[in-house]
Formats: C-alpha cells, sequence, structure tokens
C-alpha cells in the first residue's frame, strides 16, 4: 500500500500523544518505496515539535521523516491542483497540498486531522 502520512500522525507518533500507538503501526512500515512526505510536512512536524520540545528534537524528528519516506517537492503543478482542491473541498492551503500529494501518488493519506474526514482514501486515526 503506498501511504502519506501528514503531519498530524507524525507529531502525535513523535511526542508520544495519546494516538502514538495507533500511528505507530503505519510509521514502523514506512519505506521509501512507498511512503510519500510533501515538503509542507516536513515545516508542520518541524515547527509543531520544535515549539514543544527544542532545536535537535525537531531535526530528529525531520531527519526520520526524510530517511523513512520519499519527499515530494512542491511543483507548478501539485500546487494549481491543490488550489483546486481547496476550492472543490473548503481545505486550507496545506491540507489540500497533502491530499493532492496523496492521490498524485496513489496513497492512503494517514491522519488524525478532522479536517480529512469524507475525503476518499483517507485513514482517519481517532
Amino acid at each position: 500500500m503506498n501511504a502519506l502520512i501528514d503531519s498530524s500522525a507524525w507529531v502525535s507518533f513523535f511526542a508520544k500523544g495519546p494516538l502514538a500507538d495507533k500511528v505507530a503501526k503505519y510509521v514502523e512500515n514506512a519505506n521509501p518505496k512507498n511512503h510519500f512526505t510533501p515538503t509542507v510536512v516536513l515545516y508542520e512536524v518541524y515547527k509543531k515539535i520544535k515549539k514543544t520540545f527544542d532545536d535537535q528534537t525537531a531535526a530528529d524528528n525531520v531527519a526520520k521523516i526524510v530517511a523513512w519516506t520519499t519527499i515530494v517537492d512542491l511543483t507548478q503543478e501539485l500546487s494549481l491542483l491543490a488550489a483546486d482542491k481547496s476550492l472543490e473541498t473548503g481545505l486550507g492551503m496545506a491540507d489540500a497540498i497533502v491530499l493532492v500529494t496523496a492521490e498524485k501518488k496513489r496513497a492512503t493519506l494517514i491522519t488524525a486531522d478532522n479536517d480529512f474526514r469524507g475525503q476518499s482514501n483517507v485513514v482517519l486515526i481517532e
């Protein structure tokens, strides 16, 4: 299964939040062949972990994501697809980028973010 783990799931996992065990089964199977991470997820994870913990913890966690997944840059095509998705669904910019990246990579989106409820190919961890 191709998968894209979004920032809410990564942060829960790294911060050992209440959903960490549920997220772990997806993280433990992560590999660059079929797990994808948009660059905006790196931004969100780094910012949230740094704010809660410290610089080194944030950098270490981002390094793990980079090692365990394939990083997907925001291209012109993804930008325009995300804008259309945002207009269609009401999702914010970052969420729309994450969703269209998952769609483009034919990946299931693994998330703890309720904003994705009702979207196709989403596993909402609760």
